[in-house]
């Protein structure tokens, strides 16, 4: 199918209240986070760890959403949400949901996670609970390691109240002057730098602050210390920044990280055994109110539960899993694989080493490349992609990179590489005034044994990430094509130039086709149904927000469509609903691997078209974002994300559905049956099927 960008269809009169509100949409994903930890199904370590991703998750969830929405309320920009709540009604329902969870998560850890690894030999106890060696092995590791960095702060007529970062650990004490009888308040911040979970002795282990409270006595000599608590803070911490400013976006960005953690505060975090004294005090300090407090069974802070989770432990943990090393021969020139044929591979099942980070090394190394052109939105630190590219550079091959210094709470390890890469010679460009660059994309031009010019492309779903792409699921297409090298040329240059170029042969781009591209296509599924053709939507992403995609999807239902969506976390549309979404179908599949790639496929008449890519359906990814869809060709493959798509949905598969009020229920067995996890199957299988033959 050949479209052409344009207007949108006139929407027809569909009900106001065909919309999900998109942040109670995010916390029930996190909910489907929280039941796998709960779930006594799976390794006991990997509970641990979903237990863990829960708190990191809520923590910017905080950090985001609710501190994002509270800013906006506060400045008065707020307006009413799709789902028609008005923004002080959603900030009501997100604190309702986000203390349920919470005491939902404090209360599996205590009654569920933390004695079953007792059972195993795996104990987390309170300081009361060690033994007395234990105790005076931990006395000798604060007096070494503890004690010089702590820094009390007393709060009196000299010393006011003290700021208390994001994220913070702290405990607030409560001290008595025997002299005086005088009683003070005092802040002691937890080290961040030190474990979160102090080993006592093997295997056994006691939360930090819990060290710290047994030794106050020591930081408040002479004192009497009459009560400790714990607590914690979280501050908006989203990035505000101006792009059009004459000192530049990488000195913008360091001062505006300096800046964000003065944010103010969204979230109190206090165990339930505070006395309401020091709470009161902590609040009225911190600008608080009642709905921003959480009170939880402690400890505080289980994000740090993943180093025990780390703990070598095999017997806990999913059996090991090496990726498949099949897609691309190991003994034969990978240029002269990819030109052969197009090549898809899907991590992590297929190494993403011998393919992708391949593809970049033998680049870099091989003397008849003569450029290669790269995004990069986010990266490891000690990335062998980034030492292929600065390698590049010295040896005099033209280096082009698209580094994202805004990728959302990786700007520091960004600012840092891509001033690594403007030393080695690299051209670094730092995209557009107003956009992300968020797609994934390698173009490498190389000279052939006849003397042409080739240009060889990678496009891809997830991030040119090493130790992500071990545990996030993507899709990626090496290609030879001439048409993909010419688009990708073409958005390069639209990216690192002037260019205005919105058409291209095998991709669509955000911000200028790619939602209009996708919405046609949708309409013609609606065509195709009404003349009787074959006619079908499948989609797989990340979060389904757009209301133009959603309404599209709706026009489709009503045609007698079948809509398949397969979304790991937000979904604002309504499923199953009479008159509306009858023939929409939401699953959702979470598990060992973050479930990543975005596929949208559209059954044309029966000659389906396929696409892959980096866009999520979400305002920001679409208006805000520079992403980009390619459309995979070849018969095989196309057929295999078919299928895929199809067995997520199939009655038998381990997954989660949505219903049209927003509730999602996890697939449960019958008597005598067995799930299939898509994940484990893949694993299993290595490759779903060869793909490439």
């Amino acid at each position: 199918m050949t479209v052409t960008p344009g207007q949108f269809p006139q929407p027809e009169a569909l009900p106001d209240d065909r919309f999900l509100d998109r942040e109670e949409s995010w916390l029930r994903f996190n909910q489907r986070v929280l039941e796998l930890a709960e779930d006594p199904a799976l390794p006991l370590l990997e509970r641990v760890r979903f237990l863990s991703i829960f708190a990191s998750n809520l923590d910017e969830f905080f950090m985001v959403r609710v501190a994002g929405l509270a800013r906006r309320m506060a400045t008065g920009l707020a307006v009413q949400s799709a789902s028609g709540r008005q923004p002080r009604e959603v900030l009501e329902r997100t604190g309702e949901v986000a203390h349920e969870l919470m005491e939902r998560h404090a209360a599996c850890f205590r009654d569920a996670i933390r004695p079953a690894l007792g059972d195993e030999g795996i104990d987390i106890l309170r300081w009361d609970g060690l033994a007395e060696t234990e105790q005076e092995r931990l006395r000798r590791l604060f007096r070494d390691r503890i004690y010089p960095v702590l820094t009390p702060l007393v709060v009196d007529s000299a010393h006011p109240f003290p700021y208390i970062s994001g994220l913070s650990l702290n405990l607030a004490v409560i001290v008595r002057d025997p002299e005086t009888d005088a009683t003070m308040f005092a802040r002691v911040k937890v080290p961040p730098l030190l474990p979160r979970f102090i080993e006592a002795s093997p295997d056994r282990f006691t939360p930090l602050e819990d060290v710290i409270a047994a030794h106050l006595g020591q930081l408040f000599v002479g004192m009497e210390v009459v009560e400790h608590h714990a607590f914690r803070v979280t501050r908006n911490q989203d990035l505000e920044i101006d792009d059009d400013i004459s000192e530049g976006l990488l000195q913008a960005l360091e001062r505006e990280l300096l800046r964000r953690r003065f944010g103010p505060v969204v979230r109190l975090e206090v165990e339930e055994s505070i006395s309401e004294g020091v709470l009161e005090l902590l609040t009225s300090e911190l600008g608080v109110d009642e709905g921003q407090i959480y009170r939880v069974v402690g400890p505080l802070d289980l994000g740090g539960l993943a180093a025990i989770a780390d703990l070598d432990r095999p017997e806990l943990k999913y059996p090991p899993f090496v990726p498949s090393k099949e897609a691309l021969p190991e003994d034969a020139s990978i240029f002269s694989a990819i030109r052969e044929r197009d090549v898809l591979v899907h991590h992590p099942y297929d190494s993403f080493t011998t393919t992708v980070q391949r593809l970049i090394e033998d680049a870099a190394a091989d003397p008849r490349v003569l450029a290669i052109k790269q995004t990069l939105y986010r990266t490891s630190g000690d990335s062998p992609i980034v030492d292929a590219l600065m390698s590049a550079a010295e040896a005099g091959k033209q280096v082009v990179v698209v580094v994202e210094l805004k990728a959302r709470f990786d700007e520091r390890a960004n600012i840092a590489w891509a001033r690594k890469l403007e030393t080695a010679g690299c051209h670094v460009v730092y995209g557009f005034v107003g956009l992300k660059t968020h797609c994934k994309l390698a173009l490498i031009v190389r000279q052939d044994d006849e003397g042409n010019l080739r240009r060889y492309c990678h496009i891809g779903t997830g991030n040119y990430h090493p130790k992500t792409a071990r545990l996030y699921e993507d899709f990626g297409l090496l290609t030879a094509d001439p048409e993909v090298g010419e688009d990708v040329s073409a958005l390069f240059n639209h990216l690192t130039g002037y260019s205005r170029q919105s058409s291209y042969h095998r991709l669509l781009v955000a911000p200028n086709s790619l939602r209009s591209g996708l919405v046609q296509r949708i309409e013609h599924e609606i065509d195709n149904r009404r003349a009787g053709h074959p006619a079908r939507v499948r989609i797989k992403c990340n979060s389904l927000v757009d209301e133009v995609i959603i309404d599209a999807l709706y026009r489709a239902s009503r045609a007698g469509v079948p809509v398949d969506v397969w979304v790991r976390g937000i979904c604002a549309l309504r499923p199953g609903v009479p008159g509306l979404s009858d023939t929409i179908r939401v699953r959702s599949v979470l598990g060992r691997f973050l479930e990543h790639s975005r596929v949208f496929a559209f059954e044309n008449g029966g000659e389906p078209e396929v696409w892959i890519g980096s866009a999520d359906l979400m305002h920001r990814n679409l208006d805000r974002r520079v992403e980009a869809l390619v459309t995979v060709t070849d018969r095989p493959q196309r057929d295999d994300l078919l299928s895929l798509l199809d067995r997520a949905m199939e009655p038998g598969t381990h997954a989660w559905t949505l219903g049209g009020d927003g509730t999602w229920t996890r697939a449960r067995p019958r008597p005598g049956e067995t799930l299939l996890d898509i994940q484990t199957h893949l694993v299993k299988s290595r490759r779903w099927r060869t793909i490439d033959g």
